[in-house]
């Protein structure tokens, strides 16, 4: 098996991988974007644009992705970069099985942050450096639901004590801010573009209002800088990338011919709707298919709260009933037309001005690229974080059909479901599994604590005042209640979504 590194792309892989078109050490590609939160969807996503901006464009060389990894888990990624030279593979599937190999070449350099924080603070300052992106899970921004800063976060606290030293993201980035403004002697410009690619609706404001208000705690003049000569593009990214395992990467390496450590595997599906919003430059994505518009938001609003709106859906209620694979749980009839429901009936109803999209046909595109078995998408990452993505996901939508409805009784099936995930840990089969929840975890731990079911309801951080709804807390008890019982009671999630009507009395 060949390994990948700096000499192996001299010369030429397996019939399997696409032949390269470019050779980075040859070409002389330089950093010009900082990336927070190297993960899977990055290297599938935004470093193959760029990828593809080198391999199609000559005298492109100077938009290379220097990554930064802030987390243990990113420990394995910072060895395969170190010994890999920043190279990894791309395994594209389409639907058909069809398989699409290339070498990526786009990240230059890896940083793991907790190896040397200054280092990264360093890497920021050099001019050369212009965009700083980010997908750092929508519990990186550090904000609550009402879209307001957590001051009293742990991460802040600590960051505001020494700002100098920092050690987490926003913290870093200010602080790099803060020393470039004073090279410049406080006069405006000498600063760079974020760019957040996180899941997020209105991302660019979700990063805008975490970098002022972190700022703004640290010193009211800074942050007035960064809100002059800091842009903040939002933008829409869409590609299902699943996570990892030994067993995938063993058969993937074994398709390519390639060692590799750090493969990504993706569908064959991707977009990218980016706010044409950069003060310092940005690589010319316009030729390599991504859309710059002035107005992301139509194509943000249809993405999350159709394709992450149900993919949050089908999570817990699928995994829960012993489903572990997505495409198994769409070509189950009871979950595909729990989908379709809440496509048409609940989220899809509040959606107008989509430039250039069918929604009729949108649907229908999404429930084909989840039931895409190449990819093997695992129900377990989109129940990751849930305590993140209910809020961000579905909180528009269940506030929508409360006001219009006084009740949603698909979500309130979801969130009973999700109360239970986290409450028993096992599914209806007794299997039990690890509850993950990274990002939430000081605002779920008292939700898990206590025995009550309406404590998840009563918390504002998932579903606002969706308690006041009397409706909707009697639908959501009922479905818990039911849930809660067990296949042997005839509960179980399962047998409580297939006599969903009967049980909320023929909704």
């Amino acid at each position: 098996m060949t390994s990948l590194n700096k000499e192996s792309i001299n010369g030429t892989f397996g019939a399997n991988v696409e032949p390269l078109k470019y050779n980075r050490f040859k070409k002389g590609i330089t950093g010009g974007i900082v990336h927070f939160g190297l993960g899977n969807f990055h290297r599938s996503h935004q470093a193959m644009y760029l990828d593809r901006i080198f391999a199609s464009i000559e005298n492109e060389t100077e938009w290379g992705v220097v990554g930064v990894g802030m987390l243990p888990a990113d420990i394995p990624i910072r060895d395969a970069m170190k010994e890999q030279d920043c190279l990894y593979t791309l395994h594209e599937k389409a639907p058909d099985g069809a398989t699409n190999i290339r070498v990526m070449q786009a990240m230059v350099e890896y940083i793991y942050a907790p190896d040397n924080y200054e280092t990264v603070v360093q890497r920021l300052l050099d001019p050369k450096i212009k965009i700083v992106s980010l997908t750092i899970t929508e519990g990186g921004y550090i904000l609550n639901n009402r879209g307001e800063f957590i001051q009293d976060h742990p991460t802040v606290k600590e960051d505001l004590v020494n700002p100098s030293l920092p050690h987490s993201t926003f913290g870093i980035i200010i602080e790099a801010l803060s020393r470039r403004r004073a090279a410049n002697q406080g006069k405006d410009g000498n600063a760079f573009t974020i760019m957040s690619c996180d899941n997020l609706r209105h991302n660019g404001t979700q990063a805008k209002t975490a970098c002022l208000s972190f700022a703004k705690l640290r010193d009211p003049e800074l942050a007035k800088w960064i809100e002059r000569n800091v842009p903040f593009p939002s933008c829409m990214v869409d590609r299902i990338t699943p996570a990892m395992n030994p067993d995938l990467r063993a058969s993937l390496n074994a398709k390519s011919g390639i060692n590799d450590k750090i493969p990504v595997v993706s569908e064959d599906f991707v977009q990218w709707v980016l706010e044409d919003k950069f003060g310092y430059g940005r690589p010319p994505f316009e030729k390599v298919g991504v859309t710059m518009t002035d107005n992301v938001e139509p194509y943000e609003e249809a993405k999350i709260r159709l394709l992450n709106g149900a993919h949050t859906m089908v999570s817990y209620p699928a995994f829960l009933s012993g489903h572990r694979k997505v495409d198994e749980a769409l070509h189950d009839p009871l979950f595909k037309d729990f989908l379709q429901g809440f496509m048409n009936e609940d989220a899809g109803p509040w959606l107008s001005n989509l430039p250039g999209m069918d929604l009729d046909s949108y649907k229908g595109i999404l429930l084909s690229r989840f039931g895409n078995a190449a990819i093997g998408d695992q129900l377990s990452r989109l129940c990751l974080d849930g305590g993140s993505k209910i809020p961000g996901f579905l909180l528009p939508t269940i506030k929508a059909n409360l006001n219009k409805k006084g009740t949603c009784h698909r979500i309130a099936y979801l969130l009973a479901c999700y109360n239970h995930y986290i409450h028993a840990q096992k599914d209806d089969n007794g299997q039990t599994f690890e509850l993950r929840e990274p990002s939430t975890w000081p605002i779920l731990e008292p939700i898990i604590a206590s025995k009550d079911p309406l404590t998840l309801l009563k918390d504002t951080h998932y579903v606002a005042d969706a308690s006041d709804s009397p409706q909707f807390v009697k639908d959501y008890l009922l479905c818990y209640e039911h849930i809660s019982k067990g296949i042997k009671e005839g509960g179980g999630a399962r047998k409580t979504l297939e006599n969903l009507e009967t049980i909320l009395g023929g909704k």
